[in-house]
């Protein structure tokens, strides 16, 4: 029986490890390609290493694109999207899952399908929006499709839901009204799913590729990833200084999640607690 399980722990393992390098693999290519020339780029078979690293391929792309602005407006909009997802999501949440008022389970139901509906459908009415409010060729302009979040509002419905009714029964029984209940009580014992919450919108927003092309015109409105779809030329792209600008883009969520993972895996693991 030991011996049982010890072969299936190394078969489990093993895959897992295969798993891994599979999904490390394209990171690792990014960085090689990134210091190699634009020869050894696009040789058929593949060079793996560079005969001699290119690092200049990094000043270059510096010198090619503003990646302070880049980063600027990359870092509005991401706490732009986040400060919005987090206040609005957990209100209609809390009252999804802890106030009674008529047709509530309609309504969600509609927040629902929200998510289910491919984003790219909403383009042309938030298009038409964001042109009668003004916001076309700016930084407000990007952060308004993230005014309000039908993903976050599910995701902390199921943090609210697993709470227990007694908090809220005392709470009552002491005085407090609906916003201190949910202020004081209830909105720091969510804290979990707040923190997942603010991860997800983060890395959404820092992925968010057709919506800044669709909105903005002027480069300095960019935020990094449309920012870099300029390197893809149409006929020819210069493969290693692509390389090397996605990885000047990506460090910052690489940083965000070492030092977050734990409260991300947290958040993930407990909300779907309660349905």
């Amino acid at each position: 029986m030991k011996k049982r399980t010890i072969y299936t722990k190394v078969i489990i393992h093993s895959v897992l490890i295969v798993g891994a390098i599979i999904m490390i693999l394209p990171f690792i290519w990014m960085c090689l390609t990134s210091i190699k020339t634009l020869s050894e780029s696009i040789t058929v078979p593949p060079i793996l290493f560079p005969k001699v690293p290119q690092w200049h391929n990094f000043v270059d792309i510096l010198n090619k694109l503003p990646f302070l602005s880049f980063y600027i407006n990359t870092i509005i909009l991401i706490i732009g999207r986040v400060a919005f997802a987090l206040a609005f999501s957990s209100m209609a949440a809390y009252a999804f899952a802890r106030i009674e008022f008529p047709f509530r389970e309609f309504l969600f139901s509609i927040v629902l399908v929200q998510i289910m509906i491919p984003s790219q459908i909403f383009l042309t009415p938030q298009f038409l929006l964001a042109q009668k409010l003004g916001i076309l060729d700016s930084i407000p302009g990007l952060i308004f499709p993230g005014l309000v979040s039908a993903f976050g509002t599910f995701l902390l419905r199921q943090f609210f839901k697993g709470l227990p009714d007694e908090l809220e029964e005392a709470a009552i029984l002491d005085g407090c009204n609906i916003w201190q209940i949910f202020f004081k009580i209830m909105l720091p014992l969510a804290r979990s799913g707040l923190v997942a919450l603010g991860i997800f919108t983060t890395l959404f927003a820092f992925k968010d590729l057709m919506w800044p092309l669709i909105v903005n015109i002027s480069e300095d409105k960019m935020p990094l990833s449309a920012g870099l779809a300029s390197l893809q030329g149409q006929y020819s792209t210069n493969y290693p200084e692509l390389m090397a600008g996605s990885l000047l883009a990506i460090w910052p969520m690489l940083l965000i999640f070492i030092m977050f993972q734990k409260r991300f895996i947290e958040g993930i693991a407990t909300s779907g607690g309660k349905l």
